[in-house]
């Protein structure tokens, strides 16, 4: 079953910001068929530590405007992978170099996946 059209929209919206804060390689990954406990990934690559805080501020202002706000913030203190759980979607923004190492693209390389250019 295909992500829901709701998680689909949070999804769009939270890609929008990030490219907003000029984020690179956003990519929305649907994982409903495979993840139980959320329907959509959202990944996004930020140059710095400042500009990976900067695109999830950005997310988190847009999905807060639908009356959204996450469930758990993960990796602030770092700020080389901030993971926001919104249930339905679930964003990554990560340094690209950290990306390119981690690829979750690669783990989920069988779910439908949508590059978003701005």
């Amino acid at each position: 079953m295909p992500a829901s059209p709701k998680s689909r929209h949070l999804a769009k919206l939270a890609a929008e910001a990030a490219l907003d804060k000029l984020a690179t390689d956003v990519t929305l990954i649907d994982v409903s068929s495979r993840f139980p406990l959320s329907d959509m990934f959202v990944i996004a690559s930020a140059a710095n530590h400042r500009q990976v805080k900067a695109v999830c501020e950005g997310i988190e202002k847009a999905l807060s405007v639908e009356g959204v706000k996450p469930l758990n913030r993960e990796g602030q203190s770092d700020s080389h992978w901030i993971l926001l759980d919104y249930e339905e979607i679930v964003v990554h923004v990560q340094l690209a170099e950290d990306r390119d190492y981690y690829s979750i693209e690669r783990l989920w390389k069988d779910c439908p996946i949508e590059v978003v250019n701005g």
